[in-house]
């Protein structure tokens, strides 16, 4: 029987993961699920672990109200309201996407600044500023927060087993951030999925995921890999005329809960 055996939320883009047992889903995907992100204040770019992997070790906090807890080792914690109607918008460049959005104020400004090494502000994604997702995969009307593409990111725990195994040694389901992890399946059975069923939630499959650079980032050290690993060993066996290839990317079609252990149904 296949299940879901964990459930992750990054309430900032490229910060640590938060492991739940169940949470609720909104038109974005999972509740609070990268409505925040880093950007450099002169150009507006988004910051990622690509170019500054200590932000692997950068806990943020999600809490019902839509705030953040910013907290990494070496510095007092901070607590990030949620931006007023009233808050600046700021014009913020993520991949092709160009966008205006909240500013977190000079306070999350100065921290996040501290944190990093450089001026940088902390913005965040109402529903109503939501991008699109990529035209020609899924429906047009598809939204998205900050994840780099799609709402949701779902891999097969025996993918990852058969990876390890390729690797020689054991890696860290984290390397990959996803959101939904399924056990049950065989490996890479995700590759081949349309539709699935989580409890009560409709999901489609909409897009491999393309692996990068990143996944060589240790999630609990913030270190690279030495040997580019598991980058180099996907890259060898898992690549195609679009990039090595790890994870599906899906789009919810409900609304609802999810919870660890739940069943999951493949619908096609």
């Amino acid at each position: 029987m296949l299940r879901l055996s964990a459930l992750y939320r990054y309430p900032l883009k490229s910060g640590k993961a938060e492991a739940l047992q169940q949470v609720g889903l909104d038109q974005l995907g999972l509740d609070g699920d990268r409505r925040w992100m880093l950007v450099d204040e002169a150009s507006g770019r988004f910051l990622t672990q690509r170019a500054v992997a200590k932000m692997s070790q950068l806990s943020a906090l999600w809490n019902s109200a839509g705030g953040l807890t910013l907290s990494t080792p070496g510095m007092a914690p901070l607590e990030v309201a949620l931006p007023g109607s009233d808050a600046e918008l700021r014009g913020v460049t993520i991949w092709r996407d160009t966008l205006r959005v909240p500013d977190a104020g000079d306070a999350a400004a100065a921290w996040v600044s501290d944190f990093i090494g450089k001026a940088t502000r902390l913005v965040q994604m109402p529903l109503a500023r939501a991008r699109t997702t990529e035209a020609g995969f899924g429906k047009d009307a598809d939204q998205v927060a900050f994840a780099d593409g799609y709402p949701l990111l779902l891999i097969g725990q025996a993918s990852l087993d058969d990876l390890s195994r390729q690797v020689g040694r054991p890696m860290e389901m984290l390397r990959f951030r996803p959101n939904l992890v399924i056990e049950g399946s065989q490996a890479y059975a995700e590759d081949g999925w349309k539709r699935v069923r989580i409890g009560d939630v409709e999901f489609r499959v909409v897009k491999p995921c393309a692996r990068c650079i990143l996944t060589t980032i240790d999630p609990t050290t913030g270190e690279r890999s030495a040997d580019r690993e598991p980058f180099a060993t996907l890259d060898a066996y898992r690549k195609t005329e679009h990039g090595a290839l790890f994870g599906q990317n899906l789009v919810n079609d409900d609304l609802g809960l999810l919870q660890v252990g739940m069943p999951v149904t493949i619908i096609e």
